[in-house]
C-alpha cells in the first residue's frame, strides 16, 4: 500500500467478475456517467469506472465533494443484484461501509506497527448509515443508488442493480476541506504516509465483491455484528436530521430541516437505528442523517 504510484491510466483493474474498469482522468461525475450508461444499456453489471479528477462529484442529499486530481480515489461500481431481494437493497451501502472500513483498519493498524501512523487520530469506524470515519472525522462516503440496465433485447425488462459512487480522501490534506466546517481527514493523515491508490482500489474492489457474495448468502446480520464491535458512538448523544434534505447550505438550519437530538441506542437487525429522543420516545430510523 505504500509503493509509489504509476501513471493513473496505466492501472490494472477491473470490477466483479472481471468485469471491465473504465478510466477517466476528468470528468464530470463517476455516478452520473454510471446511471446514463445504466439507463442506455451501454454497460454490464459489475463495471467501475474511475477517475482522477471530478468536476461535479456529489454525496449524499446533492452536498459537494470535492475531487482534486491525482490524490485521492473517486469511483462506480454497478452492483447487480441476483439473488438479492430489492427491498434488501439499501442495505447493500452498509455491507459496503463496514467492508471498506475493516480495510482502512488494517492499512491503519499496519502503518502503526510501522511507527508510521498517526497514533493520535482515533480509530477508523463506521457513523451509521454508511459514513466511514477515523476518530470523528469523515473521509469517505457512499452514495448508492437504484437504477436499470435496458435490455438489448426486444421486449425484455430492464435489469435491476445498484450503482454506487465512492469518495475516498487518499493522499489530500485535511486543510483542503477547512472551508466545509466539519471535521475531515484522509488516509495519509491516518497512516503518516502516501497510500498507493491503485493496489488500495484492487484490495477494496475485491473485498466488496466477496462481501456481497456474502450478503447474498446470509443477509446483513454478520455486518450489524461487525458493526456493534467496531462503532464508538453507541450509547453517545447525536442528533438525527429526520427529513434527509439537509445540503451544505442549509445543515445548520434553513426551510425543512428538521433535528432531534438524543442517544444512540443500537443498530437493529435490518440495519436500521435505534434512537432515544431526548423527550424520552424511542424512533426506528430507516433513512435520515446521523451527527455527532
Amino acid at each position: 500500500m505504500f509503493s509509489k504510484e504509476r501513471n493513473f491510466l496505466k492501472w490494472n483493474l477491473s470490477g466483479f467478475g472481471d468485469s471491465p474498469a473504465i478510466l477517466f482522468e476528468n470528468l464530470d461525475s463517476t455516478h452520473s456517467l454510471m446511471k446514463a450508461k445504466a439507463a442506455a444499456g451501454e454497460i454490464a453489471p459489475g463495471t467501475l469506472i474511475v477517475a482522477d479528477m471530478q468536476t461535479s462529484g456529489r454525496g449524499r442529499h446533492e452536498r459537494s465533494w470535492a475531487s482534486p486530481a491525482g490524490l485521492n480515489l473517486y469511483f462506480n461500481i454497478l452492483i447487480p443484484l441476483d439473488g438479492i431481494p430489492l427491498g434488501k437493497s439499501p442495505q447493500i451501502t452498509q455491507v459496503a461501509a463496514l467492508t471498506f472500513a475493516e480495510v482502512f483498519r488494517d492499512l491503519q493498524q499496519g502503518a502503526n506497527a510501522q511507527g508510521r501512523g498517526n497514533q493520535d487520530i482515533g480509530k477508523v469506524t463506521v457513523k451509521w448509515p454508511n459514513d466511514i470515519l477515523c476518530g470523528k472525522s469523515k473521509f469517505c462516503g457512499i452514495l448508492a443508488e437504484l437504477v436499470y440496465i435496458k435490455s438489448s433485447a426486444l421486449g425484455a425488462a430492464p435489469t435491476p442493480a445498484i450503482s454506487m459512487g465512492v469518495g475516498i480522501n487518499v493522499n489530500s490534506d485535511p486543510a483542503d476541506y477547512a472551508n466545509l466546517g466539519r471535521p475531515i481527514t484522509t488516509l495519509k493523515e491516518i497512516a503518516g504516509h502516501e497510500i498507493n491508490r491503485e493496489k488500495l482500489l484492487q484490495a477494496l474492489v475485491a473485498s466488496l465483491e466477496r462481501a456481497i457474495g456474502q450478503f447474498r448468502a446470509f443477509g446483513i446480520s454478520p455486518w450489524i455484528e461487525a458493526w456493534r464491535k467496531m462503532d464508538q458512538f453507541i450509547g453517545a448523544r447525536g442528533t438525527i436530521v429526520v427529513n434527509n434534505r439537509c445540503t451544505d447550505e442549509n445543515r445548520d438550519g434553513g426551510t425543512g430541516v428538521q433535528k432531534k437530538s438524543g442517544r444512540i441506542l443500537d443498530m437493529n437487525e435490518d440495519g436500521s437505528l435505534r434512537f432515544e429522543c431526548d423527550d424520552g420516545t424511542v424512533e426506528t430510523v430507516y433513512s435520515a442523517d446521523l451527527e455527532i
